[in-house]
């Protein structure tokens, strides 16, 4: 096995179901995978890691197999934050420049980040991402980028993204168990936007419905910017018990029957279609039945989304509509649903495919952890340019003085 190297990013994804470790090659302009591994995860509950030695065991065990592909050391990574505790705060404030106008700088545009985001909050909550959606420079609003510009006073509206302090530390004890030194922490709704939206889906405004396990996350956009983050308590697992209870089977037989013949609109589903199944003698079974049990979850999964979305006021700014992603997002029918709820399109959000990326991870299962790697590329590409623009200002200001 190689040495590590510099030009990889490996990210972490602890899923209430999976565990995922992905890595890929770092380039100017692009990725290229490198390898990943897949282990069902140990130690969860309800979408938070409940003991910490079989959790560590599970992301060690993914972490191997994605060094054994790559043929490569793994030792550090970017992990994804996601369910129930998440939190999301909109806010906003600024500052006075001085008495005269003059030029904008990137300190000016951090300090009026800090006094929109000094807002009480609750001791336990972790600020995961400080999201600006607009700059107001002296009273004129929607400036995307102020830094150049000319004023007096510059305000912005932030939007803040908190997770659990204790939560998020369980995830990072965890991967350092496991071998792995936690470099960035990333909001898995987020990521997945960063694999499944477009442009102009951000611009005219859309809400990302990533579906997982245990919770949905959602995020919104608006103008291009991030307007709402929430987490509703209902996921694909929650679809599987209600077939093992309805059908009287167990859990891992019911997965498959969801897999398989799943359907969260019954009259999709022809009348007389049947199949059989051994439970624990073969008989036959109506896929209706199957339908009249996943349908009912459905529309309480996307109530609960649509009474978030109406709480953080976005429920109007959905102008591209939903794009549904993560393994729930599979069932067949779940778009329908969207569009019948939330009255507003809906698809299908597949992630964006990296250069000699397996054909099995263009699937909207991965987007999660495909989208932390275009996160985590675009977050390096960022901080290089803002180092070399400063290495470039103190330069100046070196030759300057001789």
């Amino acid at each position: 096995m190689s040495q590590k190297q510099d030009n990889m990013i490996v990210v972490l994804d602890i899923g209430s179901q999976w565990t995922r470790v992905l890595a890929a090659d770092l380039n100017e302009a692009s990725l290229r995978y490198r390898g990943h591994g897949v282990v069902a995860s140990a130690g969860m509950r309800k979408g938070l890691i409940s003991d910490l030695g079989p959790a560590a065991r599970a992301i060690k065990a993914a972490n191997e197999e994605a060094e054994r592909v790559a043929r490569a050391n793994i030792d550090e990574c970017v992990v994804g934050v996601g369910g129930p505790h998440i939190r999301g705060i909109n806010t906003h404030g600024g500052f006075e420049l001085g008495s005269r106008m003059r030029e904008i700088t990137r300190e000016d545009v951090r300090t009026a980040v800090d006094h929109a985001r000094s807002v009480e909050r609750p001791a336990d909550r972790e600020i995961l991402h400080l999201l600006p959606r607009q700059f107001i420079l002296d009273g004129q609003p929607g400036i995307f980028d102020p830094i150049g510009m000319v004023g007096a006073r510059l305000e912005v509206h932030l939007h803040m993204a908190t997770a659990s302090g204790s939560a998020l530390q369980s995830t990072v004890t965890c991967a350092n168990r496991a071998g792995l030194e936690v470099t960035e922490a990333v909001l898995e709704s987020i990521a997945a936007a960063e694999a499944t939206l477009s442009v102009d889906e951000r611009e005219l405004g859309v809400c990302l419905l990533d579906i997982g396990a245990h919770s949905s996350e959602l995020v919104v956009f608006y103008e291009g910017a991030v307007a709402y983050t929430a987490s509703v308590p209902i996921g694909g697992q929650h679809f599987t018990n209600d077939l093992a209870v309805g059908l009287q089977m167990p859990v891992a037989q019911a997965e498959e029957l969801k897999r398989h013949y799943g359907h969260a609109r019954v009259t999709d589903v022809p009348e007389l279609a049947e199949i059989e199944i051994a439970n624990p003698d073969p008989q036959r079974l109506r896929l209706r039945s199957i339908a009249e049990i996943l349908e009912p979850r459905a529309r309480e999964l996307l109530y609960f989304v649509k009474e978030s979305l109406r709480a953080g006021r976005v429920e109007d700014a959905l102008g591209a509509g939903c794009v549904l992603t993560g393994g729930g997002a599979m069932l067949p029918g779940m778009p329908d649903q969207v569009e019948s709820q939330l009255h507003v399109a809906a698809r299908t959000g597949m992630p964006v495919r990296l250069s000699h990326m397996p054909g099995e991870l263009v699937n909207p299962s991965y987007a999660t952890v495909i989208g932390m790697l275009l996160y985590a590329h675009r977050m390096r590409i960022s901080r290089a340019a803002e180092d070399n623009s400063l290495l470039a200002k103190l330069r100046a200001m070196f030759a300057s003085s001789f």
